[in-house]
Formats: C-alpha cells, sequence, structure tokens
C-alpha cells in the first residue's frame, strides 16, 4: 500500500463560480475551449447569448432591457419549437473582448434578466476567430 493517497476528483458545479475571477465555472470551460481552439481572446469577437422565456411577453421584455444595455438581437425572438411550446428563444449579440470582466459583467446582466422573467440563461459562445 502506497502512503500517500490520491484525491478523488471532485464534482464542480458548473453554475459555481471561481473564487478567484467570480466567473461560473461553465463559463470557464467556454473560454478554455476557445483557447485550446486558437482563439486570442483579448481581439474582439461576435458573441452570442442564448436565453429561452416562458412567454413571448418575456421574451420581449427581455429584448427590450437587453437592446437598452448595448446588446442586439439576431435576428429577432424565435418561435417556440413544437417540443417545447413554452419556450420562446431570444437570441442576443454584440462585438467584444472576452475577458473575464466582460464574462463576468454579461452572465450577471443576463442571470438577472433570466430571474427577473423566468426564463433560463443557457450561456453564450463565440467563434475562435474574430
Amino acid at each position: 500500500m502506497w502512503p500517500f493517497r490520491r484525491k478523488k476528483h471532485e464534482q464542480v458545479d458548473l453554475e459555481e463560480r471561481s473564487p478567484e475571477l467570480g466567473i461560473k465555472y461553465k463559463d470557464l470551460m467556454v473560454m478554455h475551449q476557445l483557447t485550446k481552439a486558437g482563439a486570442d481572446l483579448e481581439q474582439p469577437r461576435h458573441v452570442d447569448f442564448y436565453l429561452y422565456a416562458p412567454t413571448l411577453d418575456a421574451a420581449q421584455s427581455i429584448a427590450k432591457e437587453a437592446n437598452g444595455a448595448g446588446y442586439g438581437l439576431r435576428p429577432e425572438i424565435g418561435k417556440p419549437s413544437p417540443e417545447h411550446p413554452d419556450s420562446w428563444p431570444v437570441t442576443c449579440e454584440t462585438t467584444a473582448v472576452i475577458s473575464p470582466d466582460f464574462v463576468r459583467e454579461t452572465g450577471n446582466l443576463f442571470d438577472d434578466l433570466a430571474a427577473r422573467y423566468h426564463a433560463e440563461y443557457d450561456g453564450w459562445g463565440a467563434a475562435a476567430t474574430p
């Protein structure tokens, strides 16, 4: 028997935040995948944010508030799919440098919008090349 035991990796809740950066672990994973794909995160790039609202009114309110905060819509509020009739997709977009501050601030904004309108914030995505 070895005198030292290896600790098993603990499961990480992807919705929890890194104590060092204040960014959710799921967002750190996206940033890691981008850099792994060759992205220079110091270069501005197109970023999409995905939300799903329970009603058309909630989707329109989210879109209006996101637009007021400087985010565009791509191209407009979508229609629910037959599999998810109570889920109105809202895709917001911007062009930005993907810094820890940006990721934290946008995450806070979209988490807040989702909470207030009983929606789901599904996260964000960006291309590896600007």
